[in-house]
């Protein structure tokens, strides 16, 4: 045999193995590039949340810029709520409190607040009593009917009047949906209240760290 055709051959098996090592070296690389890239939020982009003029419990006027810098962990129900908005109301302020144990320093850039979908009823004394029976860091926000409507139209709530109660009251039929904006007013994403107890919080807390940076 040609002894240049076996140097050849030699070669080519050297070669081989090179590039396939190479071509390996290129996927595990990019393998670690997706692993290492950020998470887009899941409602990055989308137009939730924005202007507002709302009162507080102390009858002070607050807009939606006052929060510049902040987190902002915003609800919508009414505090005449039997059973639904109680529940939510009593995880948001569990998880919060789960993540000021994780997570001091972030927990104190997040401002949860409460808008009601019912301003007829809810004033702002009852807002307050309302909000401060979970957490005296949350914040309850009310207003005029034009004002609380414009805010559920920002925040693409769903909200309306349901049926009467036997009390001569009323139910407020609305979205359940707790949201997780940035320090710039930004949509981020959802925050999970389905779940009870301890691990629901600190559930709830780990969302908000998986997000905040």
């Amino acid at each position: 045999m040609n002894p240049h055709a076996k140097t050849s051959a030699l070669s080519n098996v050297i070669r081989k193995p090179a590039a396939l090592l190479g071509a390996l070296a290129l996927v595990l690389s990019a393998c670690a590039a997706e692993e290492t890239a950020p998470l887009e939020p899941p409602l990055a982009g989308s137009s939730i949340g924005g202007s507002f003029e709302l009162v507080d419990s102390a009858g002070e006027t607050v807009r939606w810029d006052d929060f510049t810098g902040q987190y902002r962990v915003v609800y919508f129900g009414f505090a005449y709520c039997p059973a639904i908005c109680p529940t939510d109301m009593q995880r948001i302020a569990r998880g919060m409190a789960a993540l000021e144990e994780s997570d001091p320093n972030l927990a104190a850039q997040v401002q949860p607040i409460f808008i009601t979908v019912d301003p007829a009823r809810d004033t702002p004394q009852v807002v307050g009593e309302f909000t401060s029976a979970f957490s005296d860091d949350i914040m309850g926000l009310t207003g005029t009917q034009e004002q609380v409507d414009r805010a559920i139209d920002e925040f693409k709530v769903t909200a309306y009047r349901g049926e009467d109660t036997p009390d001569g009251g009323y139910l407020m039929e609305h979205s359940r949906i707790v949201y997780l904006f940035g320090p710039q007013g930004e949509p981020i994403a959802t925050l999970p209240t389905d779940q009870p107890g301890r691990e629901g919080a600190e559930t709830f807390a780990a969302e908000i760290r998986k997000w905040a940076n």
